[in-house]
């Protein structure tokens, strides 16, 4: 399965990265490799997660307190949202447009 990020996730990866890096060296720099391991899973089992509507789902990350919030359309999966847990749930439903 391949995976895209749409901007508005890509944006919430980098300052994830950005604020964890600044509040410890190197914490970034885990959380960025929890992401990949995330993705990774996505890619092997699109379908492992809990639906959160129609053809979106959630992964959890391992090691932090954060979700990849992904929809499934053909075999591509569009990461929607790098959504912290503590986050209002649904508050990326916006982006996800007439797609």
């Amino acid at each position: 399965m391949n995976l895209y990020f749409s901007p508005v996730a890509q944006v919430e990866l980098d300052d994830a990265f950005a604020y964890l890096e600044g509040e410890q060296p190197g914490l970034g720099y885990r959380f960025t490799a929890d992401v990949d391991e995330a993705l990774g899973r996505i890619q092997i089992y699109p379908l492992a997660w809990h639906p959160l509507g129609r053809n979106l789902r959630r992964c959890h990350l391992k090691h932090f307190r954060y979700g990849v919030i992904y929809r499934i359309r053909d075999d591509q999966a569009e990461i929607i949202a790098i959504a912290h847990d503590s986050r209002k749930l649904g508050y990326w439903r916006d982006r996800l447009g007439a797609k």
